[in-house]
């Protein structure tokens, strides 16, 4: 990597000519001229405006140019760096841009320009919106987000001059999305330099006691780099491999997430220095993995090929971990010098010049299979925050390969389960998966698969996936089909149990719930479909009232006649003239029931069932003890209670215990379905009711029906109050 002199001086700028004298010592064929059009239109385009920290605002283009030169990049990628807040910040045109240096930069210029405007929020959900948007403009050519992340590389060098929070914003925002996708790129350089400065930002105190401890163990062991370096070089000699060795100490960031992930304080960790042996052809490499392994000791399971299994990246090397001098673990890293470069630039290789000539690397992965490959799995993901939250699975977690019973490679994220390996297949596998043999001996579904693993998915049709699957799966595509079909099959269930609720509604005040009522009904609650008032209402987020309100608001009269009221004072006798009092959540009592006050301090009273269990609990508390009794008024207001029913599985039991529940004018809250099994659904309902009577007419309604095995009263818990 080239550096150009006075670049890390912050009252200097690099010159047109220095940059154009950068590019043309890695590619002569380098238009001089337009660099330095360009970068003359720059510095005119930004003339007068300055950053936070006082410099020129050109100071930031060029920089950003400078970086990308450093990466060896083509023209058209310099350029758009120069110009790459022109339109955004200055006025100028697409069209100027175009006219001056034709229709290529122009487009990244305007690409970038996108990308800025859209730049990350820290809310949630509109990043991982602005996120999704991010990946369909990198899908026109990935140049634009290489710009992009050379863009933050240097906003994060130069972040001292904004204020902490927004430091701390960006940082954030950096280690989610920036960081990551430079290293899903490849583009290791850049990301570990991104996570340097966010880890420096968010968690300085750690990172600077990783610094300290470095220190300490350079004291006490003396400089270990130069000395296993040489030791490596001796170990190659006798075997004539020509190779640059290199070796450096981990940054504080790849240390300290080692350090979360394993549980390990930093005197445990095993391979805190790394070292590289890059030779010149893959029969080298192979030869210094065996003069490495012949001089010290492997570490078992630490060695992984991805020169025979490459990343999706494209990148390739070989990794070991040995037993090093004064038997510390140390982990080498071998590769050729077309894997190095691919190693280090990532994607960003294939735009790359070597000896003045475009440099086609074989290790490059195509940039649009590439950005195919990352964005397929997240296509069907209808929640933002669901794309989001795959694509940073997929960025962060290494890979693992499988095979299928015909020995095609499967790759999937470190700690993927045979769920995971049936829905990377196809869809129609994953969901009808009902069990899996690896290596030939049934596993259980949450199994981990290790590399090399042989996977047989088990099917049977119906079968469809369980909702405790979404926490065995860890890849977004495996998340998001079982997400998917669950949504479906509960929407399904919603839509049928809102037709019920519709039809008990309309029919009370004389209507008929026919499709063309609930289309109007939808289009004036400015929901899209019939169906989706049928869903909303089957969840209880939009009422039977409301329905009707919406539909017959001369009728409302009649169907509030029994509306809910908040028990107040005049339903109960033996409170003072301050007090108020509530039901109490952990056995909800209604007129008909004995009750007791007991008062809570900065609350009021709460009412208790005279068999509660929490009255148990305060017998020696019988000072905050009051002796309460319903008003015959309190039977003219409704009051929550909540049945227990289990019924048979069919089609239209649960409809008609809805019916027999209306036909007892009682009202329905809420239906949750707390147990759903082949042969019998379980539901928990809250209703209101008027009194005791009221529930147990209720309650026989209900047990009468032929398809109803068991009803009871389901009562809630609670703190016992202090």
């Amino acid at each position: 990597m080239t550096v150009v002199a006075g670049f890390d001086d912050p009252s200097g700028m690099v010159t047109a000519d220095q940059l154009a004298a950068l590019l043309k010592a890695y590619n002569p064929q380098s238009d001089s001229d337009m660099i330095r059009r360009a970068y003359a239109f720059g510095e005119e385009a930004h003339a007068g405006q300055t950053r936070t920290s006082g410099e020129p605002y050109f100071t930031h283009p060029v920089a950003v140019a400078t970086i990308l030169a450093e990466q060896q990049l083509d023209d058209a990628s310099i350029v758009t760096a120069l110009l790459h807040d022109t339109i955004e910040d200055t006025g100028r045109s697409f069209s100027t841009v175009k006219a001056e240096f034709g229709e290529e930069i122009a487009i990244l210029v305007d690409g970038v320009t996108k990308l800025t405007n859209l730049e990350l929020s820290s809310v949630e959900t509109k990043q991982a919106e602005n996120f999704r948007k991010l990946l369909l403009a990198m899908s026109k050519d990935l140049r634009v987000i290489v710009v992009k992340l050379a863009d933050r590389l240097h906003n994060m060098r130069t972040i001292k001059f904004l204020a902490m929070e927004k430091q701390q914003r960006k940082a954030r925002e950096t280690m989610d999305i920036y960081a990551p996708l430079a290293g899903r790129m490849g583009m290791q350089s850049i990301r570990e330099e991104l996570e340097d400065i966010g880890f420096k930002i968010l968690n300085p105190d750690a990172r600077q006691s990783l610094l300290r401890r470095f220190i300490s163990l350079r004291n006490e062991t003396g400089d270990l780099i130069p000395k296993i370096t040489q030791d490596i070089r001796e170990a190659l000699a006798p075997y004539g491999i020509e190779a640059n060795v290199v070796g450096r100490e981990k940054k504080p960031y790849s240390i300290w997430r080692k350090m979360e992930e394993k549980h390990e304080p930093f005197g445990r960790l095993s391979d805190i220095y790394g070292f590289r042996i890059i030779t010149q052809d893959v029969r080298d490499v192979y030869l210094a993995l065996g003069a490495v392994h012949q001089r010290w000791a492997a570490v078992p399971g630490r060695f992984k090929d991805y020169i025979s299994q490459p990343k999706s990246n494209g990148y390739r090397s070989i990794h070991t971990t040995v037993s090093g001098r004064s038997a510390k673990r140390v982990e080498i890293q071998i590769r050729t010098r077309a894997m190095h470069a691919v190693a280090e630039t990532g994607v960003a290789a294939h735009w790359s010049y070597k000896d003045g000539e475009r440099f086609e690397n074989p290790f490059v992965v195509d940039p649009l299979r590439w950005l195919n490959q990352l964005t397929e799995r997240f296509e069907a993901a209808e929640n933002p925050n669901d794309f989001l939250e795959h694509v940073k699975l997929e960025m962060f977690t290494d890979q693992v390969f499988c095979f299928t019973p015909k020995g095609e490679v499967v790759k999937l994220p470190r700690g993927a389960t045979p769920i995971d390996f049936a829905y990377a297949i196809h869809t129609r596998i994953g969901d009808s998966c009902v069990g899996a043999k690896v290596d030939g001996q049934r596993v259980p579904l949450w199994t981990r698969l290790r590399n090399g693993q042989s996977v047989v998915i088990i099917r049977a049709e119906g079968q469809r996936p369980q909702p405790s699957w979404e926490d065995m799966v860890t890849t977004g595509r495996a998340k998001s089909a079982i997400r998917r079909s669950l949504r479906e099959e509960h929407r399904a269930a919603h839509i049928r149990l809102g037709r019920e609720l519709a039809r008990v509604a309309l029919e009370r005040v004389g209507k008929r719930a026919t499709d063309k009522a609930l289309s109007t009904a939808a289009k004036q609650m400015s929901l899209t479909s019939g169906d989706e008032l049928l869903a909303k209402l089957g969840t209880a987020e939009v009422t039977g009232a409301e329905l009707i309100r919406t539909l017959y608001p001369e009728l409302v009269a009649e169907t509030e006649s029994f509306a809910p009221e908040a028990t107040d004072d005049a339903t109960i006798v033996g409170l003072s003239d301050n007090q108020t009092a509530m039901p109490a959540p952990c056995c909800q009592p209604i007129p008909g029931e004995r009750i007791v006050g007991v008062a809570v301090k900065g609350y009021g009273v709460e009412m208790h069932a005279i068999d509660c269990t929490i009255l148990a609990e305060l017998e020696d508390q019988a000072d905050k003890w009051i002796d309460l009794r319903w008003t015959e008024a309190a039977s003219r207001t409704a009051h929550l209670a909540v049945l227990e029913v289990a019924m048979a599985n069919d089609a239209g039991v649960l409809g008609r215990i809805c019916t027999l529940i209306g036909e007892q004018r009682a009202n329905i809250n809420d239906i949750v379905f707390t147990e759903r099994k082949p042969d019998f659904f379980r539901v928990v309902i809250d209703i209101e009711v008027r009194d005791m009577g009221h529930l147990h007419n209720v309650s026989t309604a209900i047990e009468a029906d032929s398809d109803v095995a068991e009803v009871t009263r389901f009562r809630g818990f609670s703190a016992v109050p202090s």
